[in-house]
């Protein structure tokens, strides 16, 4: 007789892995305090750790990743470390272009890019056209993003569509509304984390994570090793998720 064998609780089934994890990436500033470097360098390891996370997400499966890279509020931060950040978004962008060839990337950005520079928004256009030729794992970077904007911005796109005529109220629905988020054909969250020790959703993906499975840690964004992503990914896969079921 053929013997079954349980699987270890202490190791990752990769046939249940959640199918679209949202980061929102914390503690890059600490970081670098922590150890008395400038901010600067606390987001350049954030930058590195996020590129990481990305490539061990696609090694494993995860079909969506999405993170929390610049909020609508992070201009209310020091010119200097605003103007690092973006320096190293057009960094990383010109590094992608590779990657994404290579590694069959979709790259989305989500949020109000006009405030952008006429530089990032050429690399971002790039982007966007290596990403039509691509079909593997989406990931979705929100700049100049913030969950009440989104919410905002499709309620405008759905009653000036009925001020013209082309819509009645009457038509919207869940699935009319969600048609006009970022996150359009994208499946919501199965999963957020967000590292740095705060216990908060800082008006992200408002709409989207209605049912989605949180952690929060203490640990430092730059310090979100894979295998600490791992095993918050096993305590995922030993959650009940019921949907408001029993």
């Amino acid at each position: 007789m053929k013997k079954l064998f349980k699987r270890d609780k202490s190791e990752l089934d990769l046939n249940n892995l959640p199918q679209h994890v949202a980061i929102i990436m914390d503690g890059n500033g600490r970081w670098a305090q922590k150890r008395g470097l400038m901010r600067s360098a606390g987001h350049l390891q954030g930058s590195n750790r996020f590129r990481s996370a990305a490539k061990y997400f696609q090694r494993i499966g995860i079909k969506y990743f999405t993170v929390y890279a610049f909020s609508t509020d992070n201009w209310k931060r020091p010119k200097e470390e605003v103007d690092g950040i973006f320096e190293l978004l057009e960094k990383y962008l010109y590094e992608s272009i590779d990657d994404m060839k290579s590694d069959n990337i979709v790259l989305n950005f989500w949020g109000d890019l006009s405030r952008l520079s006429p530089k990032l928004l050429k690399l971002i256009g790039e982007t966007d056209e290596l990403s039509l030729k691509n079909d593997g794992m989406h990931v979705n970077v929100c700049l100049n993003y913030g969950g009440r904007a989104e919410i905002l911005r499709a309620a405008k796109s759905f009653a000036a569509d009925c001020r013209e005529g082309k819509l009645t109220p009457d038509a919207l629905t869940e699935e009319e509304f969600e048609s006009r988020l970022y996150s359009a054909n994208t499946p919501p969250p199965d999963l957020l984390i967000r590292p740095g020790g705060e216990t908060r959703i800082s008006n992200f993906l408002l709409w989207q994570l209605a049912y989605t499975e949180m952690v929060f840690t203490d640990v430092l964004w730059p310090d979100l090793t894979d295998d600490k992503l791992e095993k918050i990914l096993i305590d995922y896969q030993h959650r009940n998720r019921r949907y408001g079921g029993i």
